[in-house]
C-alpha cells in the first residue's frame, strides 16, 4: 500500500518528504477546489519527489506542470484564488522564487486589504529552502526575510516531519496566502506524524525540549541542530530549553517570551545571514518584552555574511553545534561557573 492510498488515521514513521506528500494528497481528497502545480511537480513528482504520485491519482487537471515561468506561476494562482480555487504552488529552489517576488509583494500580499477583505487570496506558495545539501548559489538562499517584512503574508516552516503535515495542512486551509518554507536538508529525516491534526495552531510556537539556564529560538532547519546543541549541552552543565517557533509571521510573542522569562537568557539561531537577519527582529522583540528578565544579551547565531559559498564550504557557514555552544558559554554566566575548556565566566 503506498502513501496515497493509506487511511487518514492514526501514526507513522515517515520523512519530512513524504509527510508533506500525504498532506498534499490528504488535502486534494479533502476539496476539489485545491490545485497543486509548479515545474516539474507532474508525473516526475518534484525535484524532490514531494510530490510523487499526485499527478498519477489525482489527474492532470488538478497537478500539472508549468512552464519556467515563476511569475507567471504565481500570478496564475493569484487569478484562480480569486476566482475561487485553492493552489499550492512550488518554487523548485529558494533563489527560483525571486523572478516571482514582485507578484508576490505587489498583489498576492496587498489584493485581500486593498478590497477591504472583499476578495481573499487562499494561495500556498511552497519554497524548499536553506543549506546543507551540497548545492551551489542559487539553490541553498534563506530567503525568509524578504517574506516576513511584507504585511499580508503568513510564513510557516515546519522543523520536524509531524510539523510538516500539520502545517502544510493548515496552510491550504488559510484564507490568507502562506509562503510555506521547506528546509530541504531535513527531507528525509524521519519522525513519527500523526493524521489527527492536534498539535498546535499554525501561528503558534512550541517548547520542544523545557530548560532553566538558556532559551535556544530556532525554526526550519535548526530546529534538529538547536536539539543537537541542548543534549551536547548537558556533559556542559547547561539545561537548555529550544522553541521552535514554527510561524514567522504572525510571531508568536506569548510563548517565545514567557520562555526567556523563565530561563533569563537567549540564542537565535539560523541559516540566513545575520546582518538585517530574522533574528534580529527575534532579538528585539525579546528585549523589549524581557528586559528586566534578561541575565545576559541576546545572542544570534546565523550563516555568515556573504553570498552562498561553494559545496566545500557549506559545513563552515552553516551554524552547528559547536557555533552554538561557543555562543551559550559567551552569556554572562555566575563567576564561580566553570565553561568549556576550564575557563570561567
Amino acid at each position: 500500500m503506498t502513501t496515497l492510498e493509506r487511511p487518514l488515521v492514526g501514526t507513522e514513521q515517515l520523512t519530512m518528504a513524504a509527510s508533506l506528500n500525504r498532506a498534499l494528497s490528504d488535502a486534494l481528497s479533502a476539496d476539489d477546489k485545491v490545485l497543486v502545480f509548479g515545474e516539474d511537480v507532474g508525473p516526475l513528482g518534484g525535484v524532490f519527489r514531494v510530490t510523487d504520485g499526485l499527478a498519477e491519482k489525482f489527474g492532470e487537471r488538478r497537478v500539472f506542470d508549468t512552464p519556467l515561468a515563476e511569475s507567471g506561476i504565481v500570478g496564475t494562482a493569484i487569478g484562480m484564488a480569486m476566482n475561487g480555487l485553492r493552489p499550492v504552488v512550488e518554487m523548485q529552489f529558494d533563489a527560483f522564487a525571486y523572478p516571482a517576488f514582485e507578484q508576490i509583494t505587489s498583489h498576492l500580499a496587498k489584493l485581500r486589504n486593498r478590497t477591504r477583505g472583499r476578495v481573499g487570496l487562499p494561495v500556498v506558495i511552497r519554497i524548499p529552502y536553506g543549506g546543507g545539501i551540497g548545492g551551489v548559489e542559487h539553490h541553498c538562499d534563506s530567503s525568509e526575510a524578504y517574506y516576513t517584512h511584507t504585511p499580508g503574508l503568513r510564513v510557516v516552516t515546519p522543523g520536524t516531519p509531524a510539523d510538516a503535515y500539520d502545517l502544510l495542512r493548515d496552510a491550504i486551509e488559510c484564507p490568507d496566502p502562506v509562503i510555506f518554507l521547506e528546509p530541504k536538508r531535513r527531507y528525509w529525516a524521519k519522525g513519527e506524524v500523526s493524521f489527527d491534526r492536534t498539535s498546535a495552531p499554525m501561528d503558534r510556537a512550541v517548547v520542544r525540549r523545557a530548560g532553566k539556564d538558556v532559551t535556544l529560538i530556532a525554526y526550519g532547519p535548526m530546529v534538529t541542530t538547536a536539539m543537537e546543541t541542548a543534549e551536547a549541552a548537558v556533559e556542559e552543565g547547561w539545561d537548555v530549553e529550544v522553541v521552535d517557533l514554527r510561524s514567522l509571521t504572525p510571531f508568536d510573542d506569548e510563548t517565545v517570551a514567557a520562555s526567556v522569562r523563565r530561563t533569563g537568557r537567549a540564542v537565535v539561531v539560523h541559516e540566513a545571514s545575520g546582518f538585517g537577519g530574522y533574528g534580529a527582529e527575534v532579538a528585539a522583540r525579546l528585549t523589549e518584552r524581557c528586559f528586566h528578565h534578561l541575565q545576559a544579551p541576546i545572542l544570534r547565531v546565523t550563516g555568515f555574511d556573504i553570498p552562498y559559498p561553494a559545496p566545500k564550504l557549506e559545513e563552515f557557514h552553516l551554524p552547528s553545534v559547536d557555533r552554538v555552544l561557543d555562543a551559550i558559554a559567551r552569556l554572562q554566566w555566575d563567576d564561580t561557573a566553570e565553561l568549556p575548556g576550564g575557563r570561567r565566566a
